[in-house]
């Protein structure tokens, strides 16, 4: 039953320990957050470790002063009064037999007591008074038990004809002992070997310094309170308006354009309000003016590309049918009929790219997400892709994981980004090989598309998205391309919460890379894929000679 009692109070003594070493830990880091953000509070901190440290210096540099000039007038005071004291012991022993023990300790005891009346500038004080010619030396100390307390080291010294002194612990006449100063001397006499020794005891000094120390360290405290006070006011004052600026800030950077600081005075801050207003001025009308040429140039990228609609089918129809019957046409018409239906398939591609970023522009585009093996769309991409490819001369290669990768993705869009990766890939590759490749983790899928091509610098790699950006505005767009495929397959990879990045090198191509979360809404944190080839990357010209196997 007590082992049972006992091993009860134990695990709940464990609980209450963990539980508050948990709240411990959690007050500690809530402290450290409040530290971290708080300028007013670091200030207030920082200022009371400062002039904490500035306070200890300054009162013990004080307080060692005070005691050690107390000390200094106590022992001068102390070894005066004792020469005047040997002075005087000399003049009595001079005439004391040296052989007659009697007279010899008359003279202590009648000396002693003399020099405990005439007191002296050093204080209260107790006398020993020794003499040495006899087998046993005689003592007459002022009370009982305060010979046996002399230091030895001093009274050997003394011994030898010496003045000195000693601090000490002694007793007292109530038997309480107390630091205390001695100070020994032989008494000077032809009569016979004598000592005199004064014991000042400095319980009224360390009193005095107790009371000093403690006044010390209440002024200091009191002190450092103070300049942590004032430096806490003087930091509000500063910090109070910077917090304000900081408020107005976020919320003119969440849309709030009209937000103002108030002006108060005509000092820094008042000024610095004052700056402050006026380029949120200035950027409010900006950011109007950009608004309302945004959204006239959105306006008018729709309006036009849906009014086209109509007379673009219209010239189709007719192109069709000039297309069809251009072997009845005379060889210059008939070559004009197939220059005609090709661009006006360059213009309808075109037009279909400003009516989708025009909806990306608007905000009106909308993802259609669903479970989807990346896999066999990939596999899709390159089949229709792959007669391009061979009239260009390229060769696709494909490399897959061993286990099928499966994304909440549109497959329409995703489609469309990889389309124009590769048929990118293929135009500006000049020929070789295409490897693209298909990776994927816990948390994201990737896929990236590598051609050998010319390849771009680091300038052109930070602006191939751009729209309608060429790299080299001199080379012909030799699949008809339109300029917006990429910034468009940007677009649908940021709809889905992914990345598109491009990597390239001067003569060692380019590789594309498109990373997306298996699931939606999930905010990726790496790619499975890295964004720079290898530097073991297969030699294109090895994968040519391979034979194709499963993940060609």
């Amino acid at each position: 039953m007590t082992t049972s009692l006992l091993s009860n109070w134990r695990t709940r003594l464990e609980g209450v320990v963990r539980e508050m070493r948990l709240r411990a830990r959690i007050a500690g880091r809530a402290t450290w957050r409040h530290y971290r953000r708080s300028l007013q509070l670091r200030v207030a901190l920082i200022t009371m470790a400062v002039a904490g440290a500035v306070v200890v210096i300054i009162s013990v540099i004080l307080f060692n002063q005070i005691r050690t000039q107390q000390l200094e007038a106590k022992k001068d005071a102390a070894i005066s009064q004792a020469q005047v004291g040997v002075q005087y012991a000399r003049n009595q022993v001079v005439a004391v037999p040296s052989g007659d023990p009697r007279s010899i300790r008359e003279t202590l005891q009648r000396t002693v007591d003399e020099l405990r009346t005439r007191g002296g500038s050093a204080g209260q004080f107790a006398i020993v008074m020794i003499n040495r010619d006899t087998p046993t030396p005689l003592t007459q100390p002022s009370f009982a038990g305060l010979t046996p307390a002399l230091p030895a080291d001093l009274i050997s010294t003394v011994g030898e004809g010496t003045q000195t002194y000693k601090y000490a612990m002694m007793p007292t006449e109530g038997g309480a002992a107390v630091p205390s100063l001695v100070v020994g001397a032989p008494v000077p006499s032809q009569a016979g070997s004598y000592e005199l020794y004064y014991v000042f005891p400095l319980d009224q000094e360390q009193r005095s310094l107790e009371d000093i120390r403690s006044t010390v360290v209440v002024s200091g405290l009191a002190l450092v309170v103070l300049v942590a006070g004032i430096g806490t006011l003087v930091t509000r004052l500063v910090v109070s308006p910077v917090r304000l600026a900081a408020q107005t800030a976020e919320q003119l950077a969440s849309g709030q354009l009209e937000r103002r600081l108030p002006i108060r005075g005509e000092d820094d801050l008042a000024r610095l309000a004052g700056s402050f207003n006026r380029m949120a001025a200035s950027l409010q009308r900006q950011i109007t003016q950009l608004e309302d040429l945004s959204r006239l140039q959105q306006r008018f990228t729709s309006d036009v590309s849906h009014e086209l609609r109509t007379p673009l089918t219209t010239v189709r129809m007719a192109a069709d049918i000039l297309h069809s019957a251009r072997a009845d046409f005379a060889p210059d018409v008939a070559r004009s009929a197939e220059l005609l239906q090709t661009e006006l398939g360059r213009f309808e591609g075109l037009l279909t790219d400003l009516l989708e970023i025009s909806r990306y522009d608007a905000g009106a585009a909308s993802l259609a997400a669903e479970p989807t093996e990346l896999g066999p769309l990939v596999r899709r991409v390159l089949a229709a892709a792959d007669p391009l490819a061979q009239q260009r001369e390229a060769t696709l290669h494909l490399t897959l994981p061993g286990d099928p990768v499966i994304a909440e993705i549109d497959p329409r869009r995703v489609e469309r980004i990889l389309r124009n990766l590769t048929l990118n890939a293929i135009h500006h590759g000049d020929g070789g090989l295409i490897d693209v490749t298909l990776g994927g983790s816990r948390t994201a899928a990737a896929i990236t598309v590598r051609d050998y091509g010319p390849g771009l610098n680091n300038e052109e790699a930070s602006r191939v998205f751009d729209r309608f950006w060429r790299a080299d505005p001199a080379r012909s767009r030799h699949g008809g391309g339109t300029g917006l495929g990429l910034s468009i397959s940007r677009e649908d990879a940021r709809l889905h919460g992914g990345w598109l990045q491009a990597w390239g090198r001067p003569g060692e191509g380019a590789q594309f890379r498109l990373t997306l979360p298996l699931v939606q809404g999930v905010e990726l944190e790496g790619s499975p894929l890295p964004l720079e080839p290898r530097a073991e990357t297969i030699d294109p010209y090895d994968l040519l000679a391979r034979p194709t196997g499963a993940n060609s």
